[in-house]
């Protein structure tokens, strides 16, 4: 331990031994040097946790937008569901298509239907 000093930050310090001289200003920069990083250790764990805290609040809107997603996706598939059930009710109905019911056609793998042109005034309601 340095010889004279009270200071808690001394006790690191190599001890004197005969062919060793302590400077007082190696000391003053050694406190100061941990000082400096005790304040840059604090401001990287402020930051850390402001990054968690971001990253949780992203967490918790991703997680209401894709409750709010799979909520759509199912109402637009009992949508879907009805509208071919209404569909396959009025295809038999339907003056227009006739025999042809295959001018409408319904594509399981895409879930969409496609109507090609009608361009003839048959088709017309």
């Amino acid at each position: 331990m340095a010889q004279g000093c009270d200071s808690n930050e001394t006790r690191y310090t190599k001890s004197s031994s005969p062919g060793n001289k302590q400077d007082p200003f190696d000391d003053v920069k050694k406190v100061l040097r941990r000082e400096k990083n005790r304040i840059a250790a604090q401001r990287s764990r402020m930051r850390q946790m402001q990054k968690a805290d971001s990253l949780h609040l992203e967490s918790e809107n991703l997680e209401k937008e894709n409750a709010a997603l799979r909520k759509e996706v199912k109402r637009l598939s009992e949508e879907a569901k009805y509208l071919t059930t209404v569909l396959s009710n009025h295809e038999p109905l339907c003056s227009c298509l006739g025999p042809q019911s295959s001018d409408i056609l319904y594509s399981p793998h895409h879930g969409v239907y496609h109507q090609p042109h009608m361009t003839s005034p048959r088709y017309h309601h």
